[in-house]
């Protein structure tokens, strides 16, 4: 076991981490019948509360995404009643109770909100990211945090890739990269290919587990280091980014497509009607085929 010390300096000004928890109970989070998505929460919550170990200027945000909305876990709004219900046992640190507590009240919330209204398939985890871009630029508008503050976005999910929010999640990494955001994600058992394509244009880590339970090990020896702390490290060899599209009618990476003029949305197969937006292209008059004339015979001259 190494103990790892790490001094504080004046001049440090700490790190931003917004986690991004994919909430949405797929096939991936099934184990022998039972759900093992509790244990990987615990993981994520172990994770955030490390990350605000290591530097007393360290912020944090939490934020779940399920197939219906996206909601804030942590931290709970100042005018919120429940944080008087907030606790801490005797021998417990104060923060590590307040996180701990508000995840879990804050994910039953958003679980049952879900369940209750009508069930859709896909997870808005590219909803979540844009909530989770908003808060770190609002932070450094209002000078909460300083501008060069080092700010990233960890994603955990197993969804997999969603070719509906192609255009939202393209949105979010370009944004990313342009207010200097790294991306980093961390997938379950299912390879997102929209995921590794972030991770690279913003210089993050992208990395696929297949054992869940090694789940918290892997977040504290890859993703919780800073970018910088990276540069010194051993980590996995980045895998190969594949920059090909995936059609909207039947999610198949293509070169050669069409592309939607209203929504961008892309497709392998010619289509007279746009099956994101509904717009109706106007096709210009067919070009008609001339036949060649028919040269006259002349009589044979005897």
């Amino acid at each position: 076991m190494f103990t790892v010390i790490r001094f504080y300096l004046g001049e440090d000004q700490g790190s931003l981490v917004v986690a991004v928890v994919d909430l949405n109970p797929s096939p991936q989070m099934i184990r022998d019948g039972e759900c093992i998505m509790p244990k990987c929460l615990d993981a994520i919550i172990a994770f955030c509360c490390s990350h605000m170990m290591l530097n007393p200027l360290n912020k944090l945000a939490i934020i779940g995404c399920h197939t219906r909305q996206s909601a804030f876990l942590y931290p709970l709004p100042a005018s919120s009643l429940e944080l008087e219900d907030f606790r801490p046992p005797d021998g417990q640190y104060e923060l590590f109770a307040n996180i701990k507590n508000a995840v879990h009240a804050n994910v039953k919330k958003l679980v049952l909100q879900s369940v209750e209204d009508e069930i859709y398939t896909e997870s808005l985890v590219a909803g979540a990211m844009t909530m989770a871009l908003c808060y770190i630029h609002r932070l450094r508008k209002q000078q909460i945090v300083e501008k060069k503050m080092p700010a990233k976005i960890l994603v955990v999910s197993a969804s997999g890739d969603s070719a509906s929010q192609y255009m939202n999640f393209m949105n979010v990494f370009f944004t990313s990269q342009k207010e200097g955001v790294y991306i980093d994600a961390c997938v379950i058992e299912k390879d997102s290919g929209l995921l590794q394509q972030g991770c690279d244009i913003t210089g993050g880590m992208y990395l696929k587990i297949q054992n869940v339970p090694s789940l918290l090990q892997y977040l504290l020896w890859i993703f919780l280091p800073t970018a910088e702390t990276r540069k010194q490290m051993i980590l996995p060899s980045r895998v190969h980014v594949d920059y090909r599209a995936a059609c909207f009618c039947h999610r198949n990476l293509i070169e050669i497509g069409y592309v939607c003029s209203v929504c961008l949305s892309i497709f392998c197969t010619f289509s007279p009607i746009c099956s994101t937006c509904q717009t109706a292209f106007k096709l210009g008059p067919l070009p008609t085929i001339i036949g060649k004339k028919k040269r006259k015979q002349m009589p044979l001259r005897q």
